[in-house]
């Protein structure tokens, strides 16, 4: 059967847990506004699937860079400009908004190999005037644009 038709499909599984982890489980699925448990481990076991394809490196995903800096740093959005076109072809589209006192938030759509995303966001970053930043990856990519 062919993964796509098998996605849509439910299996069902057992899972034995200690009876405090259990607990856990449930007060997060009540606190969090879960439906069901499982609801909740199928959102842990993708956010796991993301970290560990991150972990390989080599899986293409999507995901988002955000990234808050002064504008008012002279040359700043300059090398934030020619570090993302270095890596045209792992951004997909980005935004920036204006927030209180001279600081912008630019969030930058990602797609290609979690290894590569890593280095671009690392390289983002690192770049003097920027003062936070923050890679998030998805389980999936974006379908191909062609």
């Amino acid at each position: 059967m062919p993964p796509a038709a098998r996605s849509d499909r439910l299996a069902r599984f057992s899972v034995s847990l200690p009876e405090s982890l259990l607990d856990e489980l449930d007060a997060m699925v009540r606190r969090r506004g879960y439906a069901s448990r499982s609801q909740a481990v199928a959102a842990l076991a993708r956010d796991g699937l993301v970290e560990y394809a991150a972990q390989l490196g080599t899986a293409s995903v999507a995901g988002t860079i955000s990234l808050v800096y002064d504008h008012r740093k002279t040359g700043l959005q300059a090398r934030l400009a020619a570090i993302q076109h270095k890596y045209y072809l792992l951004v997909v589209t980005s935004m920036h908004v204006h927030l209180e006192h001279h600081h912008y938030m630019e969030v930058l759509l990602v797609q290609g190999p979690a290894e590569q995303l890593q280095t671009l966001a690392d390289e983002l970053v690192t770049v003097r005037g920027v003062k936070q930043g923050k890679l998030s990856l998805t389980a999936t990519a974006i379908p191909p644009l062609l």
